[in-house]
C-alpha cells in the first residue's frame, strides 16, 4: 500500500461529489452513488448538471438510496417514457401516415389484382369451379372507381384528416404562447420542440415526494411547495450525517451565462458573491441563485432547467423576484455539457479540496472502435450529447494549478446506451441490446475499480461512513 502524500486523497478535506451528464447518464450515477455509500466516502458538498441534479438531490439529504432500489427512480415503470416524444408530435407522424395510405388506396386496390388472377387461375387448373374470385375483383374495381366512390371521397378524407390535426396543433400553440413574447409569424409556435421534460421532471417530484412524506397518505403538493420542504428540511439538517450542502448548475439562454442554484451552510453562504470589489461582486450575483436565501422558491426552476435540452426539449421559464438582481424578467433555462467547469469553479471557491467527478460519457474511443450512427431524432442527438459531455470532462480534468482541487474522475471504458435509451442500447460489440439495468451496475463496478480500490485503498487512510 503506498504512503499518501500531500495530493493524495484524504477522508478529512472537504469533498464534492458532482454528477454530469443527460438522460440515462442518471442510472449510471446511482451506480455510483451506491458504491461510495457502501465504501462510506465522506461528502460534504453534492453538485450536479443534467440529470446529474436528480442525483444531487437525493444525495443531499441522505436520499440516495431511492435511486437504485428495486422501486426507485431508475427501476419504476414510469423510466421508459421519459424524455418521449410529444403527443401531438406522434398524432401529426399517424395523420400523415393515414392520409398516405387514403391516398394510395387505388394503388393498393390495383396492386391486389397481382394476387387475385394468380390465385384464380390456379383454382381453375386444379378443377376447383365456381369461385369467381377474378369476376368478384372487377365487379369491386368498377364499384370503387365509379365517379362518385374513391375518386370523390378519398380527397376529401385526406383533407379531413390532416386539417383535424392542424387545428388541434393550432390550439395547443394559441395556448402555450402567452408566457413571453417571441419574435416571428404565429405559425412557428405550432413547431415546438419535438421532446418534452415534463414526463421527466414530474417522476423527479414524485419519487422525492415518497421519500419525504414517509408511510403519511398526504396528496403531493406542487413542485415549487415541494422544493420549499425541501430546502427547508436540508437547511434544517446540515451538518447532521447523510446532508450535505448542495449546488445544481443550468444555462440562463437570456443571459447569455451559466446560473448556479446553491444551498450552503451559513458560514459559507457569503463565499458565493464575495469578491474584492463591488463591482465584481454585482456581477457574480447576477450569475448565483442562493436557495436558502431569496431564491428559496427556485429550487423546482433549477431542476427543470437542468432537465431541459437544448433544442430538443423546451426551455424552462424562470420568473425572478422583483428584489433579486434581475428584477421580476422572466429567463429561460436549459442545461449546457460545458456548465460542468463552472461548477467545478464554483466548488473551488467555496473551499472544496477534492472533487470525485462522474460522468456517462466515455473518453475518446481507440481506433477501430466506431460505432453504427444512431438514425433516429433523440439518438442523433444523444450522440452530439455524449461526445460534447467527454470533452467537457476531459477540459476539467485538464486543469491544473495552485490551490486548484483534486480532482478525481469516474467514468466508464465502453457505454453503448445513449443518453435517450431508456430501454436500452444496442451494443455492436458484443452484439446484443444492453438494458438500463447494466448501466447501473456499471457505474456500481467502475466506482470501485476507479475510486474505492485504487484511491481509497492508496491513501492508507481509515474512510469513516458519514
Amino acid at each position: 500500500m503506498t504512503k499518501p502524500g500531500d495530493d493524495a486523497y484524504s477522508p478529512e478535506r472537504r469533498t464534492a461529489l458532482v454528477l454530469s451528464g443527460v438522460g440515462t447518464a442518471g442510472a449510471y450515477h446511482a451506480g455510483v452513488l451506491r458504491a461510495l455509500h457502501e465504501a462510506g466516502v465522506k461528502l460534504d458538498v453534492v453538485a450536479g448538471r443534467g440529470v446529474g441534479a436528480v442525483g444531487a438531490l437525493f444525495a443531499a439529504v441522505d436520499g440516495a438510496q431511492r435511486l437504485w432500489d428495486a422501486n426507485g427512480f431508475w427501476r419504476a415503470p414510469a423510466v421508459p417514457r421519459l424524455y418521449e416524444w410529444r403527443p401531438l408530435i406522434r398524432l401529426a407522424a399517424l395523420a400523415v401516415c393515414a392520409a398516405l395510405l387514403i391516398v394510395l388506396a387505388p394503388l393498393i386496390a390495383m396492386a391486389a389484382g397481382l394476387i387475385v388472377f394468380p390465385i384464380d387461375f390456379l383454382l381453375k387448373m386444379v378443377g376447383v369451379h365456381g369461385g369467381g374470385l377474378t369476376g368478384r375483383y372487377l365487379d369491386f374495381a368498377n364499384a370503387m372507381f365509379a365517379p362518385s366512390a374513391l375518386p370523390t371521397w378519398l380527397p376529401r378524407l385526406a383533407v379531413l384528416v390532416l386539417g383535424i390535426v392542424a387545428v388541434v396543433l393550432a390550439v395547443d400553440a394559441w395556448r402555450g404562447a402567452g408566457w413571453r413574447r417571441a419574435r416571428g409569424r404565429f405559425w412557428w409556435h405550432i413547431l415546438k420542440p419535438p421532446v418534452s421534460t415534463r414526463p421527466a421532471v414530474e417522476h423527479c417530484w414524485a419519487v422525492l415526494w415518497d421519500l419525504i412524506r414517509g408511510a403519511a397518505r398526504v396528496k403531493q403538493p406542487t413542485p415549487l411547495d415541494l422544493g420549499r420542504r425541501y430546502v427547508e428540511l436540508l437547511v434544517d439538517n446540515l451538518g447532521q450525517p447523510g446532508f450535505r450542502e448542495l449546488m445544481i448548475a443550468a444555462h440562463d439562454v437570456d443571459a447569455h451565462g451559466d446560473l448556479v442554484f446553491a444551498l450552503l451552510g451559513e458560514a459559507r453562504r457569503r463565499d458565493l458573491v464575495r469578491r474584492p470589489t463591488r463591482t465584481e461582486a454585482e456581477g457574480r450575483r447576477s450569475g448565483i441563485v442562493d436557495l436558502s436565501g431569496l431564491g428559496r422558491d427556485h429550487l423546482a426552476d433549477a431542476v427543470a432547467g437542468a432537465l431541459s435540452v437544448p433544442v430538443l426539449s423546451e426551455f424552462h421559464p424562470i420568473a425572478f423576484a422583483p428584489e433579486s438582481y434581475w428584477r421580476g424578467e422572466v429567463h429561460r433555462l436549459c442545461d449546457r455539457p460545458a456548465c460542468l467547469l463552472r461548477l467545478v469553479e464554483e466548488l473551488a471557491g467555496i473551499g472544496v479540496e477534492q472533487i470525485i467527478l462522474v460522468s456517462a460519457a466515455p473518453d475518446a474511443p481507440r481506433p477501430h472502435q466506431l460505432h453504427r450512427p444512431a438514425l433516429e431524432g433523440r439518438g442523433r442527438v444523444g450522440e452530439y450529447l455524449m461526445s460534447s459531455e467527454a470533452a467537457a470532462v476531459r477540459d476539467v480534468l485538464a486543469l491544473k494549478g495552485e490551490g486548484r482541487p483534486k480532482l478525481y474522475a469516474i467514468q466508464p471504458l465502453h457505454n453503448p446506451i445513449g443518453p435517450f435509451d431508456f430501454t436500452g442500447g444496442y451494443d455492436d460489440g458484443s452484439d446484443r441490446t444492453q438494458p438500463l439495468g447494466e448501466l447501473l451496475n456499471a457505474g456500481y463496478e467502475d466506482a470501485h475499480h476507479q475510486f474505492v480500490e485504487p484511491v481509497l485503498g492508496a491513501s492508507g487512510e481509515k474512510v469513516g461512513a458519514i
